[in-house]
């Protein structure tokens, strides 16, 4: 199990094992269908927990370097975190034993991508969420897997994986002869999968397009926090805007907070901003921290469009990292804020804010605000016809964590058949095609720009009419199977 649960972890960046996840979930399955729901728990449990320590092991960096708690006791919040994830692991497990054992292995199979979807889709939701490590997201590479996410989002992508592997475990468990069925459904499965996807990526993109260039000025942490270094950040993100003016942008994008000052109360970098999209002739789309005019100050985490005329819209982000832009509970654990340097007390924002533009409506999504795929419908079905996120993954230095952290947006891309532009202070900046496909990217800690004409979307999936239909009707599914399994077998 442990072998297993490090291979699955190679499945995503950087390794990007992604054939792995097709089939090594189904030891899980495998012991559950063996054992009983108690035990079932615990080795799905024990799974789940190493996968996620394993995948996470890059926060690592982050409480090594930026907090107050010495070494080895950095790793509490990583095993905290790994241990909760891996509950609905442990939690899949138990279900799939209970219906194997209450009514038939068969019909375990059956639902075990229903049970899988369902934990998935939960843990994304659940006090306010955390959706990273979804199975689907292992196959942000494999165009014509994802292009399903049009249809259900990554976690129809998560069904066909998990389909697979319960036809492997079905045959590991009842011999291939009675197992026939479910492998031929699954070949099905991934056969139409397939087939969607190749006739998606042959069709010709959407006729609209801008013009987009993506700034990366790769200042460290440190240094990006540091007052006396204020005005060199300034000076190069300042310089690298100019260059990009040669390539004729419609939108120049800079990163999160990248602006070291807070822009409503500095008239002068205003005046230089404006100065600046009247020498580009092209807005900006600039990360900055904003503050109200009460007292004490709410400070919120915002993206500011500005033309060579002024601020012409602003959004402030809407879903904060938990311990990181705010403190769940702080009023029975607040001294955690005492504990590190990337602990901040913003608020959020309300609502979402479709720019209309110029160049074209866009919608912005600050940080791993991008990794909640509702979200990102929200803008969508606001009208916005280009997405745009706006990063700082300089906490994570160079792991593996800001290249996961790019492996969720080819999927916000394929829901709606809309580009994604992504600039991050230190990287991975990229631009995405609507079909999921990274065509540029500036990798870690290389200072730079980026400038591609991207397409708009023009028409709405089933993805952005429906959002998660698939959780829900998986959510009906595993609760009928395991309510039905309550009741006694009729003789």
């Amino acid at each position: 199990m442990s072998a297993s649960a490090l291979g699955l972890a190679l499945a995503f960046p950087r390794t990007d094992w992604s054939g792995v996840a097709w089939v090594l979930v189904a030891p899980v399955i495998v012991v559950a269908l063996t054992r009983r729901p108690g035990g079932a728990f615990g080795w799905g449990w024990l799974f789940g927990g190493i996968f996620f320590l394993i995948l996470l092991r890059w926060l690592g960096f982050t409480f090594e370097v930026y907090s107050a708690i010495p070494w080895p006791f950095t790793w509490g919040p990583i095993l905290l975190l790994a241990s909760y994830c891996g509950l609905y692991v442990g939690l899949f497990a138990a279900a799939v034993s209970w219906l194997g054992r209450r009514r038939s292995p068969t019909l375990a199979l059956l639902v075990t991508p229903f049970l899988w979807v369902a934990g998935e889709w939960v843990r994304g939701r659940l006090m306010g969420g955390f959706p990273w490590g979804a199975l689907g997201y292992s196959q942000y590479l494999r165009l014509p897997v994802i292009q399903i996410a049009e249809l259900g989002g990554v976690h129809a992508v998560s069904f066909v994986l998990l389909a697979v592997n319960a036809a492997v475990a079905g045959c590991l468990v009842q011999g291939w002869r009675r197992a026939l069925a479910g492998v031929g459904g699954a070949a099905a499965l991934v056969g139409a999968t397939l087939g969607f996807g190749m006739i998606r990526l042959a069709e010709p993109p959407p006729a609209g397009e801008v013009r987009v260039t993506v700034i990366q000025p790769s200042i460290s942490q440190p240094l990006k926090g540091d007052p006396d270094y204020a005005a060199a950040t300034f000076g190069i993100v300042s310089s690298l805007t100019r260059q990009a003016g040669a390539e004729r942008p419609d939108l120049i994008v800079w990163p999160e907070t990248s602006l070291p000052a807070v822009l409503r109360r500095e008239p002068a970098i205003q005046r230089s901003l404006e100065a600046l999209s009247r020498e580009t002739r092209a807005p900006l789309l600039v990360g900055a921290i904003d503050a109200d005019s009460k007292s004490p100050p709410r400070v919120y985490n915002t993206a500011f469009l500005l033309t060579e005329n002024g601020i012409s819209g602003r959004y402030d982000k809407i879903h904060l990292v938990p311990f990181g832009e705010f403190v769940p509970l702080s009023s029975v654990i607040g001294f955690v804020r005492g504990w590190g340097e990337f602990i901040a007390e913003l608020e959020p924002g309300d609502r979402t804010v479709v720019f209309p533009g110029p160049p074209a409506p866009l919608g912005v999504v600050i940080c791993y605000e991008g990794i909640f795929p509702e979200l990102v419908r929200e803008f969508v079905r606001g009208g916005a016809q280009l997405i745009v996120n706006m990063t700082n993954d300089a906490w994570f230095g160079r792991t593996d964590g800001p290249w996961q952290h790019l492996a969720m947006y080819p999927f916000r891309a394929v829901e709606h058949r809309t580009a994604v532009v992504r600039s991050a202070n230190t990287g991975v900046s990229a631009i995405i095609s609507p079909n999921g496909q990274i065509t540029r990217r500036l990798t870690l800690f290389r200072r730079g720009t980026m400038t591609e004409s991207v397409a708009l979307g023009s028409r709405r999936t089933l993805y952005t009419r429906l959002g998660d239909w698939l959780p829900y009707v998986s959510l009906a599914v595993a609760a009928g199977a395991l309510g039905a399994s309550r009741r006694p077998r009729s003789a």
